[in-house]
């Protein structure tokens, strides 16, 4: 750690109160340098397992062959935009890639404007898209401490256990809507215009509330009216991890114009993307010159196929829907005996329980859950938190997860739960 905070600098982050330093990972396990094995229950960037062979291999046959940037002719990244956007279907047949999910989300703002040529973004008071000097603003639980974001408007973040107006449901939705429209009408008055709304359809980092399918609509309808762009940041819940379909728009009944990809995407190489219309894609290009050394090169266009082969041929993301139906099971049976759950949420292989002090004030246990994840950590189980208030236990493994898996998870937190006492 003295180490660390030399060479990086200080503040760099670690996950719990003893970090782990991990030297192998396999599947759904990692170890650590002292040999212990982990259940991995957190990471979703090794998406298909950890050093899943095919894409190894992939990656491994292509670097021994050829690796250079798209300004020369390769055939593997028009294979995968190819088999991608097949997923997705009409109209979104084009697609720039990138590094990052950062550089995702920034070229998606670009976007935005050059269809408006307006420049103000709307996002949620509990996102997170990024770290370009342009994503950032639109974060504010990690503001930017320098920059002009004064074309940013937020909006409360929807809360399926708390709704905004103190109903679920439609009234939520209407709510949610309500707001955005203000935010819409704020810009335009400030001489910004409107440009974007952009959100993650799953609502990852404010907690992956529980939304009705439409939930979205009127929302949508209000950008629609207004001529916005809406941009959909699937680099959570996409590729599958939902179960129940392919991408988080899909599951909620949103139609996007733009869509961004990251972390997930070649499992654990660097390559992110940006899914759009052909027309969206020529204003782009007609407005901004853009090009990306590493993006879409041989190598990481390979490894991207491969993973998305894998999803696709091992069947991952009906696993995904089989064992997170029966893992949020066994999550509602510990609610039977813990009464410091208060909801269980998510879908496929994203899902948690918000803890609380009290069900009945629902009272968040913001202490207790990092406390519990700590406590898991030490029961050879990696989990972390988020959500607005973080308390909610975030669980989302690689897609290879099993029941049998399941079954590790839930007996050690019930452990944790039964023998770590909630702070009064």
């Amino acid at each position: 750690m003295n180490r660390r905070r030399r060479l990086l600098g200080p503040n760099v982050s670690t996950f719990y109160e003893e970090p782990v330093h991990l030297v192998k990972g396999e599947g759904v396990w990692v170890w650590d340098a002292d040999g212990r094995k982990y259940l991995d229950c957190y990471n979703n960037v090794p998406h298909v397992g950890h050093c899943h062979p095919h894409v190894v291999e992939a990656i491994c046959r292509q670097a021994g062959t050829l690796n250079t940037h798209t300004r020369y002719l390769h055939e593997t990244i028009l294979d995968y935009i190819e088999r991608l956007s097949a997923t997705f279907g009409d109209p979104f047949s084009t697609m720039i890639m990138t590094c990052t999910g950062s550089e995702a989300n920034d070229i998606a703002l670009r976007m935005g404007e050059a269809v408006t040529g307006k420049r103000g973004v709307i996002a949620t008071d509990h996102t997170y898209h990024g770290n370009t000097s342009a994503v950032a603003q639109l974060s504010r639980t990690n503001p930017p401490k320098t920059g002009d974001g004064s074309h940013i408007r937020h909006v409360p973040a929807p809360d399926s256990y708390r709704p905004l107006g103190g109903e679920a449901g439609a009234a939520h939705a209407r709510a949610f809507a309500a707001a955005v429209e203000a935010a819409i009408q704020e810009l335009e008055a400030s001489g910004h215009g409107f440009s974007s709304l952009i959100i993650c359809p799953f609502f990852a980092n404010e907690g992956f509330p529980t939304l009705m399918e439409g939930f979205l609509a009127e929302t949508e309808a209000v950008v629609r009216k207004a001529g916005g762009v809406i941009i959909a940041d699937e680099v959570q819940p996409g590729f599958g991890r939902i179960g129940t379909h392919m991408w988080g728009h899909q599951k909620i009944g949103l139609t996007p114009d733009v869509i961004t990809l990251g972390k997930p995407m070649a499992n654990g190489h660097p390559v992110a993307g940006v899914v759009t219309t052909p027309d969206i894609m020529a204003a782009f290009r007609t407005s901004f010159r853009y090009f990306n050394t590493f993006g879409g090169n041989p190598v990481c266009a390979a490894a991207a196929l491969a993973t998305l082969e894998v999803v696709q041929d091992e069947g991952l993301m009906e696993n995904a829907r089989v064992v997170g139906d029966y893992a949020r099971e066994g999550l509602t049976a510990l609610a039977e005996c813990h009464d410091v759950i208060g909801d269980i949420r998510g879908s496929g292989l994203f899902f948690g329980a918000e803890l609380v002090l009290d069900r009945a004030t629902k009272e968040p246990a913001t202490a207790y859950a990092t406390t519990i994840a700590n406590a898991m950590r030490d029961r050879g189980v990696l989990l972390n938190v988020l959500g607005i208030h973080y308390n909610t236990l975030k669980i989302r493994p690689p897609l290879p997860f099993t029941k049998e898996n399941a079954n590790l998870l839930l007996d050690a937190l019930d452990d944790a739960l039964t023998t770590v006492p909630v702070a009064t």
